[in-house]
């Protein structure tokens, strides 16, 4: 059962990435918001680094997939994300906000590391992230005035992702802490694929779909 549901997981989340790719390029922007996207990013080259060194699970070749598939949609966040920002922030200073964006978030990473064990540290930033990334995508759906570079696809399949390694990881596992954020980024998530779906169908009302 566990490896069943680490396999779900992993084909929801890489469907999550596929969809974000394909919205980046198609509606010129980025589909995952920043900071979360920065946090993934630098999880996913920490972990998939140290599952190629340890010997790769099935887990750690999800891990490898997610990290090439986040180079391209970190690619649309630097080629389209200016544009999503005032016009006082210049392209050096968006640049700028990036760098540090990514250092800060694999610093986060390596103390998560220190701190936890490599074990623990992929399990709670990848929560606790996790829960960021579920209030990040309704502000940015709040922010953009609807569901521009975002799709009930991506909820979904983040919301299936999401529950699969909270069953695995917090009521096998007997994590109360890992159990909780995934309760609360389900709660989060069903919220979001309420807007996204709310949007979809304002869309067919109003004119053509932009997911």
């Amino acid at each position: 059962m566990i490896l069943f549901l680490t396999v779900v997981s992993g084909l929801a989340w890489t469907v999550v990435y596929a969809e974000a790719i394909r919205l980046g390029f198609r509606d010129r922007t980025y589909a995952i918001p920043a900071a979360a996207l920065a946090l993934n990013f630098a999880w996913e080259v920490v972990h998939a680094s140290h599952s190629v060194a340890t010997g790769i699970t099935a887990q750690g070749v999800f891990n490898i997939v997610w990290g090439l598939a986040d180079v391209l949609i970190v690619y649309t966040f630097l080629r389209f994300g200016r544009a999503e920002l005032p016009s006082w922030v210049t392209r050096r200073l968006f640049i700028g906000w990036a760098v540090l964006l990514g250092v800060v978030s694999f610093a986060v990473q390596l103390l998560f590391v220190v701190e936890f064990g490599w074990d623990d540290a992929a399990r709670y930033a990848a929560f606790l992230q996790n829960l960021l990334m579920s209030g990040l995508f309704i502000a940015m759906f709040v922010a953009r005035g609807g569901s521009r570079g975002q799709s009930l696809v991506i909820a979904v399949a983040k919301w299936i992702g999401t529950l699969a390694p909270t069953i695995v990881f917090g009521w096998y596992g007997n994590s109360p802490l890992v159990l909780g954020l995934g309760a609360l980024c389900s709660v989060l998530d069903v919220a979001y694929i309420g807007l996204m779906w709310r949007g979809r169908a304002a869309s067919a009302v109003t004119g053509p779909a932009s997911s």
